[in-house]
Parts: C-alpha cells; sequence; structure tokens
C-alpha cells in the first residue's frame, strides 16, 4: 500500500493501517529528531510525540502535498517547540551521537576510534549552529531532501533555504578548521 492509501485507511478508522504508516517512516523521523536534539531517549519520545500528532492531524493532509515533507515539517516544528520549552533549557546536557554502521566487518581500534572522534567533531560543530541553519543541513545532508522540499518543510523560500545551507557550511568548516588548530596547538 502507498502512504496515500494508508492515509485513506487511517481517515477511514484503521488502527492496523495507522501502525504500518508508522512503523515505515519511524527510522526516519526518529533519526531527524535525534539528530536535532542529540539525545537517543529524548529523540525516542519526541517521535512517538510526533506520530502522535500526525495520526490526529491526518485529516489536515492533502494529498496534493509530499507526505514525506508533510511529516518531517511535523516533526521539525515539534522538535523547535521543545528546543524552545523551559524543560529543555533546564536539562541540557552533552551526550554522543552514536552510529553503527552495520558492516560487520574488523576494524583496528585506531581506526574506529578515529572515526569516533570525527563524527564527535561534526557533531558538536553542527550544535555551534543556530538552530534553523542546523535544520536546513539535517535535511540536506542527512534526509537527502531538495532545497525545494526543505523550503516547504521550514516554511522559507528556496533562496532563504540557500543561504542558510552556505552560511551554516561555512560555519561548519571554520568550526572545524578551528578545532584541527586547537589539537595542533596541544599535540604540538
Amino acid at each position: 500500500m502507498s502512504d496515500l492509501e494508508l492515509i485513506a485507511e487511517i481517515k477511514r478508522g484503521s488502527r492496523a493501517s495507522q501502525e504500518i504508516l508508522v512503523r515505515r517512516h519511524y527510522k526516519l523521523i526518529y533519526s531527524f529528531l535525534y539528530r536535532m536534539v542529540g539525545d537517543k531517549e529524548l529523540a525516542k519520545d519526541l517521535t512517538q510525540e510526533t506520530f502522535i500528532k500526525l495520526l490526529n492531524n491526518i485529516s489536515k493532509f492533502r494529498p496534493s502535498s509530499e507526505f514525506r515533507s508533510w511529516m518531517l515539517k511535523v516533526a521539525s516544528n515539534h522538535a523547535k517547540d521543545y528546543l524552545k520549552s523551559k524543560s529543555y533549557k533546564d536539562s541540557r546536557n552533552t551526550y554522543e551521537w552514536y552510529e553503527n554502521d552495520g558492516s560487520g566487518s574488523e576494524k583496528s581500534v585506531s581506526s574506529i576510534f578515529e572515526k569516533n572522534e570525527k563524527r564527535n567533531e561534526i557533531k558538536e560543530a553542527l550544535e555551534e549552529l543556530p538552530d534553523f541553519q542546523r535544520e536546513a543541513i539535517l535535511f540536506k545532508y542527512y534526509h537527502d531532501l531538495k532545497i525545494s522540499e526543505i523550503a516547504s518543510v521550514t516554511n522559507t523560500s528556496v533562496p532563504t533555504v540557500k543561504s542558510r545551507l552556505n552560511q551554516g557550511l561555512k560555519k561548519l568548516k571554520t568550526y572545524l578548521q578551528r578545532g584541527d588548530r586547537d589539537e595542533q596547538n596541544t599535540s604540538g
């Protein structure tokens, strides 16, 4: 069944179609929210809340839109609301990004360490960006959305998205280069 067929079934009250839709898109929404908030447990909670919002508001979805974009827009708005909340500001702490490459091949300890170290550097650099730039970069480079889709999801124009991506990437480059310089100064 396509997403549109599932949505039609959900509108008619099908619980099974709700479960299929959630299972189909859970990983996409979770990974986006995880990269936005940086905490696995919090991302799980926000993902569940996002799907509750999605299902409660499914009647607002218009088939002329792309469902994936609409879903990411709901997730993005939910993440922004949370990031503005007092509970988030009170609980901010450090976290670790973890990505399992699933290759199963043996690697040297040093190469695994280097990969994790680089991932942490990127994560920390992304955290330095304003939310709107981090969001645009996550949509573009982690979720492969087109610039026009990002504009739709974020309620902005295509030139605004391009600007956010350009500025965000420049800042990332600066942050990462600064980290490299800091490392050279401490080891040299």
